[in-house]
């Protein structure tokens, strides 16, 4: 395959995603292009409507029965880009700030790699998902049979990295992304006259002693060793300037890696939140959701991450995340039923933070994506030569000028 052809052809389709972006559920247009060009390249099988919005392409060679399926997500965020691009958003307050338009552009020059190239004996299921920003996206596609209707063996999945030189590639085996849970502590009270609070059992007081006292959860309650994340994002009130709230709402986040952790979390939140209630002669309402469960590599699949990726990026390149993230990821749903691995790939040193209204992906690293889903690929569903030699396979099927990667 012509490689600068295809370079060119995923930054035209990266920047048409982006000029046209779509919230999660409502990305009807970005899988109709999706789907056009996965039959356009030739794949045995696609279908659309997967979970709502998502779209699986099927690519079988050889007599293998194993399966692999790569992954990438395709929605936008509710932001008004900031930027004088000239394929910048034309869907106004909608903008890929996340950088899901590159992912999906890479994955797409992927399926066209391994479509005209072969070289792997199996099945490949290639999942562009919906709605990956509001955690709802993969539960959708499972809940519609995707492991039934395309079963899988293993899954993996890219996403961009802000601050990371373009080119350079980074994941960890265990926990590499959080869990997200959502809670909402409602206080009530009764309200009154700001002048005369005594007539009354106002609630902004108990909120405020509240909102500190679960600052405590982290700090003295969980074990030391444990990564945990307690923000508070939100406290409103039906009160006004000379009326005591006789309501309050605390709203927020909390982030950890390992189910035990989450549940401590929300053990002792509901101690706190009940025992200030008590102090302060109040009633106290609890709801806690988890919204993203965490997100932990397959130690033999991140290997097999590394290896592949030694074989297109250059020496010196390929890093071991030392620690976690506390962001999040739905890819993670995935991980319930079959072993995976989720990796980084630089989005540049001087790229915008991810969510920001200035981000741009950086075509760049479009590339390194497509070749890394291929060299997993072929690593994962191996193909033998004529001698039964698989590494004499991949040797003469590696790039003349770079002996480091796979065409």
């Amino acid at each position: 395959m012509d490689i600068n052809r295809l370079t060119a052809d995923m930054r035209k389709w990266r920047r048409h995603l982006h000029s046209h972006p779509e919230f999660g559920f409502e990305e009807q247009q970005t899988a109709a292009f999706v789907a056009t060009k996965l039959r356009e390249f030739g794949l045995d099988d696609v279908v659309e409507g997967v979970g709502g919005t998502g779209v699986v392409g099927t690519l079988r060679r050889g007599a293998g029965n194993r399966s692999i399926a790569l992954r990438a997500d395709m929605d936008a965020l509710r932001i008004s880009e900031q930027s004088d691009l000239p394929y910048a958003s034309q869907n106004p307050g909608v903008m890929h700030a996340c950088g899901h338009d590159g992912h999906t552009a890479m994955l797409l020059g992927a399926a066209r790699l391994l479509a005209e190239e072969g070289g792997f004996d199996g099945t490949v299921r290639f999942i562009f998902q919906p709605a990956e920003e509001w955690g709802k996206g993969a539960l959708a596609m499972i809940d519609d049979g995707i492991m039934q209707r395309f079963p899988f063996d293993e899954i993996y999945g890219i996403h961009n990295m802000p601050g990371l030189p373009v080119g350079h590639f980074q994941t960890r085996a265990d926990a590499i992304m959080s869990a997200e849970d959502n809670f909402e502590i409602v206080l009530r009270g009764v309200g009154g006259h700001a002048a005369r609070p005594h007539a009354g059992n106002e609630v902004l007081v108990a909120a405020c002693a509240l909102v500190m006292n679960l600052q405590t959860i982290v700090s003295r309650r969980l074990d030391p060793t444990s990564i945990g994340v307690v923000s508070v994002t939100e406290l409103t009130t039906d009160g006004t300037r000379n009326a005591l709230p006789g309501l309050a709402r605390i709203l927020g986040d909390a982030r950890s890696f390992y189910p035990q952790v989450s549940t401590e979390i929300e053990k002792q939140m509901r101690i706190i939140a009940e025992g200030t209630a008590l102090t302060y002669n109040l009633s106290c309402e609890v709801n806690y959701t988890r919204e993203f469960v965490p997100l932990l590599n397959d130690t033999s699949l991140t290997d097999e991450a590394f290896a592949a990726a030694s074989e297109v990026l250059e020496h010196g390149s390929i890093e071991a995340r030392a620690e976690p993230m506390t962001a999040s990821e739905d890819f993670a749903r995935f991980l319930d039923f079959v072993p995976g691995c989720f990796v980084f790939l630089g989005n540049g040193v001087d790229s915008a933070p991810l969510h920001n209204p200035g981000f741009d992906f950086n075509d760049d690293v479009l590339i390194h994506g497509a070749k890394f889903h291929e060299a997993i690929t072929r690593r994962r569903l191996l193909l033998n030569d004529d001698t039964g030699n698989p590494e004499q396979y991949l040797s003469t099927h590696r790039d003349p000028v770079t002996p480091s990667r796979l065409d």
